[in-house]
């Protein structure tokens, strides 16, 4: 099951994010996966609290965009949603395309928890 490698660097990621903006903690981590990108959302789903225990994102919810296939055909120019084992042009047919998306696997975002700021002594 890779899902829990793509989950190990996930945490690393969401890790670096919280250190860059001096956070607490993360509360949502959402993720973009494409039907391309050869991860399973429910296993990464399932990996994740392993790869997760003990950190900052422990209790984070894990939330899951999906991206549509769409390629560029060479052929007529098009830029046409595609099937997962049919990336042809919706246009003309032809086969001669290009993946713009559909093969993603993006941190979309992150939420995150700041600690309370400390009052100030007089």
């Amino acid at each position: 099951m890779h899902e829990l490698a793509v989950a190990q660097a996930l945490v690393e990621q969401v890790d670096a994010v919280i250190d860059q903006h001096q956070a607490s903690r993360a509360t949502l981590i959402r993720v973009c996966i494409g039907p391309l990108a050869g991860v399973v959302p429910d296993l990464l789903a399932t990996a994740f609290p392993l790869a997760a225990a003990s950190s900052r994102m422990e209790h984070a919810e894990l939330e899951f965009t999906h991206a549509p296939i769409r390629v560029h055909c060479q052929t007529c120019g098009a830029e046409t949603e595609a099937a997962m084992n049919r990336l042809l042009c919706g246009a003309c047919g032809d086969w001669h395309t290009r993946i713009l998306s559909g093969n993603e696997l993006l941190l979309e975002s992150v939420e995150l928890e700041t600690a309370p700021a400390l009052p100030l002594e007089t």
